[in-house]
């Protein structure tokens, strides 16, 4: 597993559960030697107990030398990072490709080099392209073998996946990765085999997907606000529909995280590439930004107009509850507008500090409990939905505030129960 990152640490932990005997391998000598020492350098839930399980139990190694474990290997995994190149949107393969060459220079018998980063169409082409110009007697394969883990979830969905993806155009390869998930086989889990091309864009095309309903609902919230409609039942309503479903049809500040807003931007910049129209794709991202914008007015209007000289009080920061990924957070685009117009920020998030402390502006004020936030704060923001924040002492909270204003960007209370014990009471789509 070449990348000890989101995917690769997870994905090579969970292939170790299931009984492969899996070494990692990451240039990054610091991180490795924190593996070594069973600290793990993200935070999932679960991730450090399966880790130390398989270290114990052999099937699990780290180490910085990719020749000997490429050497030793039936599938050779690439799970490096795959950011968008600044300004432009495109995927930033040259993690990819190095890894690639890498892997050529110490392939000595037959292996399959597998892209499991979310990666453009053609990318396994090149892959293969580069190990044959780097090592013309090299005996190998190429598949494509997408994840869909998400944060906070991610061992269960690699354990009970929807589906596994597998793009080859090998029987030799295919049987190799077929082996390698069978223990999945127990839950009669579908394996889809696809050509490389459509692989790499079920990936793509499932994210922009997911996307465009947290858009739609966040679009239609807003209109719920302007004729006093329920989002929330509207919601409901349409998730009846077996056509469309529940899931991701929930209002908030706009998704963020490490996948939906790098991958709508590719999905995008591939369709550019190849001369055909994304014009959904790109409402969605423009929804996505305009629902940010829109969140820095409810805020500035339930302070009275102007956030100067107010204190905020803020509830996470992550992107999402049971992470410690501050990637294309909310938080990243709300809170230095308001801190730039005169805000200071006082901010609580259980796993996110550590990760917030270099994104946000430095004056950001970190507490360390919960209702430290409140005290003296003009308004609380609850901006990230963990459970801590699900069941407030609301009469504390409010004895704290110097103001009783709740802005719920997640819909978390109801505002009947808010406005009863005093509070102005503002949310997303009611």
């Amino acid at each position: 597993m070449i990348g000890t990152g989101y995917v690769g640490l997870v994905s090579g932990a969970c292939f170790a559960e299931f009984g492969a005997n899996v070494i990692c391998v990451d240039v990054d000598a610091g991180k490795i030697a924190k593996l070594h020492a069973g600290q793990m350098p993200i935070y999932e839930p679960g991730l450090d107990t399966l880790v130390a399980n398989n270290v114990n139990a052999g099937r699990l190694s780290f180490t910085t030398e990719i020749g000997p474990a490429v050497a030793a290997a039936d599938l050779v995994f690439i799970a490096v990072g795959t950011p968008s190149r600044r300004g432009e949107g495109f995927a930033d393969l040259s993690y990819v490709y190095e890894a690639a060459r890498q892997i050529a220079t110490h392939l000595s018998r037959y292996a399959v080099i597998v892209d499991k980063s979310t990666v453009p169409v053609g990318t396994a082409r090149n892959v293969a392209r580069i190990v044959r110009e780097t090592n013309p007697a090299a005996d190998f394969d190429v598949a494509s073998n997408p994840e869909f883990l998400r944060e906070g979830a991610a061992i269960s969905d690699f354990m009970r996946p929807d589906r596994v993806v597998i793009g080859c155009e090998s029987p030799r390869a295919e049987a190799l990765l077929r082996e390698l998930y069978r223990p999945l086989n127990l839950r009669e889990t579908p394996i889809l085999v696809t050509n490389l091309e459509s692989a790499e864009l079920i990936k793509y095309a499932a994210n922009a997907f997911l996307a465009t309903k947290i858009s739609f609902i966040n679009e239609v919230s807003s209109l719920c606000e302007a004729v006093g409609a329920d989002v929330h039942a509207v919601a409901k309503g349409m998730g009846m529909d077996g056509r469309i479903g529940g899931k991701f049809l929930h209002p908030g500040p706009g998704y963020g995280g490490s996948c939906f807003p790098k991958d709508t931007q590719a999905l995008v910049r591939i369709a550019q590439e190849h001369g055909v129209g994304s014009r959904i794709v790109e409402a969605v991202i423009e929804v996505n930004a305009a629902q940010k914008a829109r969140m820095i007015k409810k805020i500035r209007e339930a302070l009275g107009g102007s956030e100067a000289g107010k204190t905020i009080g803020v509830l996470g920061l992550t992107f999402k509850p049971e992470t410690d990924d501050m990637r294309d957070s909310p938080a990243l685009s709300i809170l230095p507008p308001l801190m730039e117009k005169g805000a200071r920020v006082r901010a609580h998030d259980p796993q996110g500090v550590h990760e917030a402390r270099q994104y946000l502006p430095a004056e950001v004020q970190y507490c360390d409990a919960i209702y430290d936030v409140c005290e003296g704060a003009d308004a609380l923001v609850l901006l990230t939905e963990w459970n801590a924040y699900r069941g407030l002492d609301l009469e504390r909270v409010k004895r704290g505030l110097k103001s009783p204003v709740f802005i719920d960007l997640r819909n978390v209370y109801e505002r009947g129960t808010l406005e009863k014990l005093g509070f102005a009471y503002y949310c997303v789509g009611r």
